[in-house]
């Protein structure tokens, strides 16, 4: 089995302002989606008493707690340079069920639904602008 080596030279250099978003952009996801695991885990009777009855999550705090593992798992995974890929691959999963389950209750498309969408693009873009070894992976083309 070979494998090829990612130049980074050939990455095309990430000014440090560039760099500076990219670790913005994570931050702020980081922070998002960390807030929101640790209300899951912290209060879960509280998030389930304000979920919309039309998504039909359960109303379970166990079930909640669970949902605040998970995505704690996978924001911290996302926070480690180390297994950032992982992080936003499992990341991508969970918004992408997040996505369809506002989708199949009819929620408002722009503000509701797409929201994790929009999260997604901060959480890649985010990684995309600070990892020149993505960006090697990923090349925006001409």
């Amino acid at each position: 089995m070979t494998t090829a080596a990612i130049d980074e030279a050939s990455a095309g250099s990430s000014t440090p302002a560039g760099t500076r978003i990219g670790w913005g952009l994570s931050a702020l996801a980081i922070v998002f989606l960390g807030t929101d695991a640790g209300a899951k885990l912290l209060v879960p009777a509280l998030m389930a008493a304000y979920t919309p009855p039309q998504l039909k999550i359960p109303s379970d705090p166990g079930f909640y707690r669970l949902l605040g593992s998970i995505l704690g798992l996978c924001t911290l995974l996302y926070a480690v340079p180390r297994t950032a890929v992982l992080g936003a691959l499992l990341l991508t999963a969970y918004l992408g069920g997040a996505v369809a389950t506002h989708l199949i209750a009819g929620s408002p498309l722009i503000s509701n639904t797409l929201f994790g969408t929009y999260l997604g693009l901060a959480v890649w873009g985010g990684l995309w602008l600070r990892e020149p070894r993505l960006r090697a992976l990923l090349p925006l083309r001409d």
